[in-house]
């Protein structure tokens, strides 16, 4: 298959380094700066289990135009950045490509299909729909990614753990285009799930770790001592049953309490969430798709959020006072 990887980072390098040591698989890449650089220096470079796995890259470029058409585009870009850059990937889509947003959070094409949202793009991850204008649902097969990478270097990617991949159509059911995606994926050593319920997976993840992450980014705590304090963890168990309860209005009923889910997160022991990585390093935060998108949500089916809400707002400000979040608009 052509396959083209958008965002070379941590998933990404993961993603594309074990699809091309597949050798039926061309995979190129999408990327920029030092990334870029070491893409076409070295390949795809992965570090897993103590041993660095390289595989040739197909072609790397900062220009869809040079990468032509692909079979398979897999989306693992930080969700902030894909409004901008969705209408530059044109080059990179046919008809019959399949687009697989490996990212977190809700995505844009989340409120399709869904009556009480009304059908419109959601504001928060896709503002004035630019994402649904370049990139048509009909394309997307949706993605959840149980896996824990980092960078270790531009262009290295170290894996820590997990191999979950879960995927299925927007709409949900079961289609040949996503059992035949999942035999590929399956091939280059993940763990598949083909799904026929996507929509509640994305949504599913999203109730476990929309907590987690801001908090962890405003504290500078690791997850074991969020967990620890009982006030802290008292008001993220708050935020969830929130979540829980727009996640009801949409056909993504959580039947799991809070505390069950938050036992979950306890057993992954003591680890920086990615919100609070890209706070350390002065990268911009991905609160939209974690936060924003579930608060836009709530007030469309009429769930009051005020946990979320606070979150949603002392994340924002701590991000706009860093520089890590826009200043302009309301979002």
């Amino acid at each position: 298959m052509r396959i083209c990887v958008v965002g070379a980072g941590a998933i990404g390098g993961f993603l594309g380094t074990r699809l091309a040591l597949d050798r039926g698989n061309s995979v190129a890449a999408l990327a920029r700066g030092t990334t870029l650089v070491a893409l076409r220096d070295h390949g795809w470079r992965l570090r897993q289990n103590g041993e660095l796995l390289n595989a040739p890259a197909a072609s790397a470029s900062d220009d869809a135009r040079d990468l032509g058409a692909q079979d398979l585009v897999i989306l693992t870009l930080k969700a902030q950045a894909l409004p901008a850059l969705a209408p530059l990937l044109t080059p990179l889509l046919s008809p019959d490509t399949i687009v697989l947003p490996a990212m977190n959070g809700v995505p844009w094409w989340f409120g399709s299909g869904i009556a009480p949202l009304d059908g419109r793009p959601l504001e928060s991850v896709d503002p004035a729909g630019a994402i649904a204008a370049a990139i048509p649902v009909s394309c997307v097969v949706g993605c959840v990614v149980h896996a824990s990478a980092s960078v270790s270097e531009p262009g290295v990617t170290r894996h820590r753990m997990g191999r979950g991949l879960i995927i299925g159509e927007p709409g949900g059911g079961d289609s040949a285009r996503v059992a035949r995606l999942g035999e590929l994926l399956a091939r280059a050593g993940f763990e598949v799930s083909c799904s026929a319920r996507i929509r509640y997976d994305i949504w599913y993840k999203l109730w476990g770790n929309m907590t987690m992450n801001p908090v962890s980014a405003l504290t500078g705590a690791t997850t074991d001592r969020l967990l620890d304090d009982e006030l802290v963890r008292t008001f993220c168990a708050g935020a969830m049953r929130e979540a829980a309860a727009v996640g009801a209005r949409i056909g993504c009923e959580v039947l799991e309490s809070a505390d069950d889910r938050q036992a979950v997160t306890r057993k992954l022991g003591v680890f920086k969430t990615s919100m609070l990585q890209d706070a350390e390093a002065s990268r911009t935060l991905e609160l939209d798709a974690l936060v924003g998108a579930v608060r836009e949500i709530g007030q469309r089916v009429g769930v009051a959020t005020p946990m979320i809400d606070a979150i949603f707002g002392l994340t924002r400000l701590y991000g706009r006072v860093r520089g890590l979040y826009p200043l302009d608009g309301a979002r």
